[in-house]
């Protein structure tokens, strides 16, 4: 109904890919943009699971977030939830990194099928914002090496981690499903002054489990919630 409002680029959207109109940076739009059905009311049954549950995983981990019901990706194999980091330092040219899910991208490359994520970042803007704020400290060895085992391990051991950055801490997360003591060897090689250990006693306990790489402290298992006040301790002593 407002398709003779739209500028020439909306209108070849329309017919393209319409939900890009959404995401029109014309200012003579926005009105009509602001005014459009937000697609959050439009969701099947799964899609709103998966709404739900994604924003209950940020929440766990502490990580502010605005709903943009007008966030659109311009290639169609993204589904589910998208996202963009965005910034008010580099006038409009406001977002640094963008993407979403794409589960079904894999399989059509003609993979086996496996659920995705993932982005693109624009390394001009962000080395614009380092320009900006000074240079990014660099340390090669992390402060802590976060190992994990057993269902629900990983997401753990990532609420943990978020914590700890929070805090001030460098933490690495092992990647994949090794058994613990090859990822104890990784933690080795990567030079990390501990190691936060989530295994099955840690989950059901709801503790934690952490090592000095340099054998200063023993080894010990302490309360979830006491993780952060220790590290320091240990990293002040």
């Amino acid at each position: 109904s407002h398709e003779d409002k739209l500028d020439e680029d909306s209108k070849r959207r329309l017919h393209t890919n319409p939900l890009r109109v959404l995401d029109s940076k014309n200012p003579d739009l926005q009105e009509i943009c602001n005014n459009a059905p937000h697609l959050t009311e439009y969701l099947g049954e799964a899609s709103r699971a998966h709404y739900a549950g994604f924003k209950a995983m940020l929440d766990g981990l502490n990580i502010a977030y605005v709903e943009n019901p007008r966030l659109v990706r311009g290639l169609d194999y993204y589904n589910q939830t998208v996202f963009e980091w965005t910034t008010d330092k580099l006038g409009a040219q406001a977002t640094v990194c963008g993407g979403g899910r794409y589960d079904g991208l894999i399989e059509e490359l003609g993979g086996k099928p496996a659920p995705s994520i993932g982005f693109a970042m624009g390394v001009e803007r962000l080395l614009l914002l380092v320009r900006d704020y000074g240079s990014l400290a660099y340390q090669a060895a992390p402060d802590v090496y976060a190992i994990h085992q057993g269902e629900g391990a990983a997401l753990q051991a990532m609420k943990h981690a978020q914590i700890l950055r929070a805090a001030g801490f460098d933490v690495l997360q092992h990647a994949g499903s090794q058994s613990l003591k090859a990822q104890m060897k990784k933690a080795d090689a990567s030079g990390a002054r501990f190691a936060l250990i989530v295994a099955e006693n840690e989950l059901s306990d709801g503790t934690v489990t952490l090592k000095d790489m340099q054998g200063r402290h023993e080894q010990t298992t302490v309360d979830a919630a006491l993780l952060s006040d220790t590290l320091q301790q240990w990293k002040n002593a």
